[in-house]
């Protein structure tokens, strides 16, 4: 594929790094009370950092969506079996309230773009035939 992609991996570390940022800011707070303003801030640029990173992939014309979507897909069950977990921690640990929401955002902006990125990155070097 000889056309130009889109920074999709690029943006992609801006939006994780706003996302782990708000996970390290709310768990450095904990168990006391947190200011939940900077950790919304963080989450809410995060997923829409995500959202335009995507809506840019879809904007590409030629690209190998069935490689894209086979590894996403396979990479969607683990990262959500990874967010289930961590879900269970915070949950185990008696986090509530407004921390647990946000972190449960947060795990699900996580459990969709890093699957994303995976398809992507595979797809992006995929040899076969454009779909």
């Amino acid at each position: 594929m000889d056309q130009k992609l889109p920074p999709v991996t690029e943006i992609a570390m801006i939006s994780l790094a706003l996302i782990v940022a708000s996970g390290i800011y709310l768990a450095s707070h904990l168990p006391e009370r947190v200011p939940l303003t900077p950790a919304v801030i963080l989450l809410i640029l995060s997923a829409v950092v995500m959202s335009a990173n995507i809506a840019s992939l879809l904007r590409v014309k030629r690209f190998h969506w069935q490689r894209f979507f086979a590894i996403a897909r396979w990479s969607l069950l683990a990262y959500a079996v990874i967010a289930g977990l961590l879900e269970f921690v915070f949950l185990r640990n008696h986090v509530s309230g407004g921390p647990l929401v946000i972190l449960t955002l947060s795990l699900v902006v996580y459990a969709v773009h890093v699957p994303s990125l995976v398809g992507f990155t595979v797809a992006r070097y995929y040899e076969g035939p454009e779909t």
